[in-house]
């Protein structure tokens, strides 16, 4: 998308304006944004992820989970929470243990769940999807061979291994 004012730099600034209940909306490059004020040009600024993620961090704990500790250690890296709340990422796949007692909470916050359930990439889309419809034959199959249809049950079968072999070749790619 294009600066609306210069029509030249991609929009790096995003704003939404409601006043009234009318929306307004301006897509402005950086440099467009500095132009028309100092409001456009802090917002342009002002999101830093590090900065959200430390807020969250450092936010009160609930009545019950411990407040964050500034000798809490990872034994394995030796992060401190302190300096993980800081950096926004972790020093080692040891520092989730290490610091769960805090994460959990977290997480529920976030995302209602300590589980995540995201999107599945594009490119592992393809692979997922035949993975499910392999179980999914195999369970049919089964029940073929329990009801003794066993010419359907020799289809599901063939269906089965062609699956197995266009996913192997998926794999190795």
């Amino acid at each position: 998308m294009l600066c609306q004012e210069c029509k030249e730099r991609p929009a790096t600034v995003h704003f939404t304006k409601i006043v009234a209940g009318e929306k307004s909306e301006f897509h402005l490059c950086e440099q467009c944004a500095q132009e028309k004020g100092d409001f456009f040009a802090k917002a342009a600024q002002a999101f830093n992820f590090n900065h959200l993620l430390s807020g969250l961090l450092n936010m009160e704990s609930s009545p019950g989970v411990p407040t964050a500790q500034p000798t809490l250690r990872c034994p394995s890296c030796g992060m401190s929470y302190s300096q993980f709340t800081q950096l926004g990422r972790f020093g080692c796949p040891s520092c989730y243990d290490s610091f769960s007692a805090r994460l959990d909470p977290l997480l529920r916050r976030i995302q209602s769940s300590e589980t995540h359930t995201g999107k599945v990439p594009l490119r592992a889309g393809e692979q997922v999807k035949g993975r499910k419809e392999l179980q999914r034959l195999r369970q049919d199959l089964q029940r073929s061979i329990a009801a003794e249809q066993f010419e359907e049950a020799a289809q599901l079968r063939d269906r089965i291994r062609q699956l197995e072999q266009t996913l192997d070749g998926q794999e190795g790619r």
